[in-house]
């Protein structure tokens, strides 16, 4: 980790990753603009704006999760930070808006480790079949190599 009381996007990442392990909400918060906004591209309902949603999504994170750590790896420049976070299960990138010390908005790519989970060929198959007209349940091979 570098010196969180550094300025700038990398000093926020750094300030932020030091909060999330000292579990500390003030400091948390204070990482974040009054009018921060939150994009998540994969998920955009649970886009968000505002530092006091920050503290809400938080306070519950920390109330469930209270052995919460994390590790980031970040490359900034002047007011961009693209940052790596893993957090107990969770893995994503994170790019972060910075305008003086506080984030302005983020874009999350943030999802559960799924080490069990499907391989790439049923991801890939899964995210490229069209489901029938007739059934949209029931996925439809568009290949006609069957499955």
């Amino acid at each position: 980790m570098r010196d969180a009381t550094a300025g700038g996007p990398g000093g926020l990442v750094e300030r932020l990753c030091r909060a999330v392990n000292e579990h500390d909400l003030e400091a948390l918060s204070a990482c974040f603009a009054s009018a921060y906004r939150n994009e998540t591209p994969v998920h955009p309902a649970r886009g968000f704006a505002g530092r006091a949603q920050v503290r809400r999504n938080w306070e519950q994170i920390f109330g469930g999760v209270p052995d919460i750590s994390a590790e980031v790896r970040w490359i900034a420049d002047d007011h961009t930070a693209w940052s790596e976070w893993e957090m107990r299960g969770t893995r994503g990138v994170v790019i972060f808006r910075v305008e003086g010390d506080e984030a302005t908005w983020a874009r999350f790519y943030l999802e559960p480790v799924q080490d069990d989970g499907e391989g790439v060929n049923e991801a890939v198959r899964r995210a490229v079949i069209v489901p029938s007209a007739a059934d949209p349940a029931s996925p439809q091979d568009p290949s006609g190599l069957g499955r």
